[in-house]
C-alpha cells in the first residue's frame, strides 16, 4: 500500500474547516493586500517515500514562508497558502499579451498512509520550492503484541493491587 494519496478525503467538511480557518489566519497578516490573492492557484506537488521518510514538494515561486500554513492532522497534511499577484500599479499602463502565471489561495491535502513521526516533521522554503520531510516511524498498528499474564500467588498475603496501583485490604477468609 502507497504511504499517501491525494484523492478524496474521509472528512471533506472537517477539512474544508481546518481550510477556512487557515486562510482566514493568512488573511489577518496583512489586510491591505487582499486585492492581491483574488482568485485561487494550484501549485503542482509530488510526494515521494523513502526508507526513513515520507516527502511533499511544492513549487511556490514568489510566495514568502509566511503566506503558507501546513497542518498535518488526523493523517493529512494540509499545506494552505496565497500567492499574490505583483503590483504592476508601479510599472504604468501595460497590455498584456500572454498570462500563464497562477495567483491567489491555494490548498493542498496529501493523505500519510504511513506512521509518522509528526513530533520531528520539518518544512523549508528555498529558492521557491517548499519541501515538507515527515520521518517514518515502525508501523505497530496491526502488529501482534503479546501480553504476559503475571503469576499471583494465592499465599501472597492478604493484599491486593486495586485501581490505580493502591493497595486493597482482602476481607479475611475470601
Amino acid at each position: 500500500m502507497a504511504a499517501f494519496s491525494t484523492g478524496a478525503m474521509d472528512q471533506p467538511g472537517d477539512l474544508a474547516g481546518d481550510v477556512q480557518r487557515l486562510l482566514e489566519d493568512l488573511a489577518r497578516r496583512r489586510p491591505d493586500r487582499r486585492q492581491l490573492v483574488a482568485g485561487e492557484c494550484m501549485p503542482v506537488v509530488d510526494v515521494f517515500e523513502t526508507e526513513k521518510t515520507v516527502e511533499i514538494v511544492l513549487d511556490l515561486p514568489g510566495v514568502a514562508a509566511d503566506a503558507i500554513r501546513i497542518l498535518f492532522k488526523a493523517g493529512v497534511l494540509l499545506i494552505v497558502g496565497e500567492k499574490e499577484r505583483p503590483d504592476l500599479s508601479k510599472r504604468g499602463p501595460a497590455s498584456f499579451h500572454l498570462v500563464e502565471r497562477d495567483f491567489g489561495r491555494f490548498a493542498r491535502a496529501v493523505r500519510i498512509n504511513a506512521a509518522i513521526d509528526g513530533a520531528h516533521a520539518k518544512a523549508r522554503l528555498v529558492h521557491g520550492e517548499l519541501r515538507v520531510v515527515l520521518p517514518r516511524i515502525v508501523e505497530r498498528r496491526g502488529a501482534g503484541l503479546l501480553v504476559p499474564i503475571e503469576p499471583v500467588s494465592e499465599s501472597a498475603g492478604q493484599q491486593a493491587d486495586g485501581p490505580a496501583g493502591q493497595k486493597v485490604s482482602k476481607p479475611a477468609g475470601k
